[in-house]
């Protein structure tokens, strides 16, 4: 199971939203290039980046930092937010981003997505961001009225090929992973699938690690790493 950690980006610094509501930030490094490389040097396998202005906004913002992380190490990242055009997809590709997380336009317009996937096939994941069983949109400013059990297996169909599933209600909180819910969304799909929000402690790893024959791939972690609640060389320790 691969550990993310996950570097959220708002006004050019590391932070953490607590629910995902922006006006609950944690401000936690003002380098987020310098973060990068700090997970990188601790053993870090992938990096999870979310342009938290552009999930707001609907355009990517933080561009410039972003690809400066691609450039500065060397270990693949996943990036999501603000991701709204095949332009976009293209210039995060071809600047070094190995994996683009499609979010309010995958939920929006399907063509969208198909065109894609057919261009990049496995290096686009669609992110299900949840509120009580249902697919939030817009940096989680509102949800749709989208079952995200459906949505999941409608997105099977299409051929995607990694989602990552949050429930928003966990996220930052420390509290757990929702584990119901992601097992709603595993006996929903056999699309892999990284696990995110309330991740706090080995412990939570331990029992996502147990998922792993059900499809769960990896899990993010954010808070927990920046609050010294985990530790990224013990969670390594212990996917090995």
């Amino acid at each position: 199971m691969i550990i993310f950690p996950a570097i959220d980006i708002k006004d050019g610094k590391v932070v953490r939203l607590l629910q995902g509501q922006f006006d609950k930030v944690t401000e936690y490094d003002h380098d987020p290039v310098a973060m990068a490389q700090k997970w990188q040097d601790e053993g870090a396998q992938w990096l999870h980046v979310v342009d938290l202005d552009g999930a707001k906004d609907g355009k990517i913002l933080n561009l410039p930092i972003i690809l400066k992380i691609a450039q500065t190490v060397s270990i693949p990242i996943e990036m999501g937010g603000g991701i709204r055009t095949i332009d976009d997809i293209k210039q995060l590709i071809d600047g070094g981003i190995s994996r683009v997380i499609l979010g309010t336009r995958a939920i929006q317009n399907r063509e969208f997505l198909k065109e894609a996937l057919a261009k990049w096939g496995d290096k686009i994941a669609v992110s299900i961001d949840c509120s009580n069983g249902m697919v939030a949109q817009r940096g989680w400013q509102s949800t749709s009225d989208l079952k995200a059990t459906e949505f999941v297996k409608e997105l099977e169909t299409l051929g995607v090929q990694c989602i990552i599933y949050t429930d928003i209600a966990r996220d930052g909180m420390l509290n757990g992973p929702n584990f119901e819910g992601l097992e709603e969304i595993l006996n929903s799909t056999t699309i892999p699938v990284i696990a995110s929000g309330g991740v706090a402690n080995l412990d939570d790893l331990k029992k996502l690690s147990t998922l792993q024959s059900k499809g769960v791939i990896g899990a993010i972690t954010g808070k927990a790493i920046y609050e010294g609640k985990l530790n990224i060389k013990d969670a390594l320790e212990l996917k090995d």
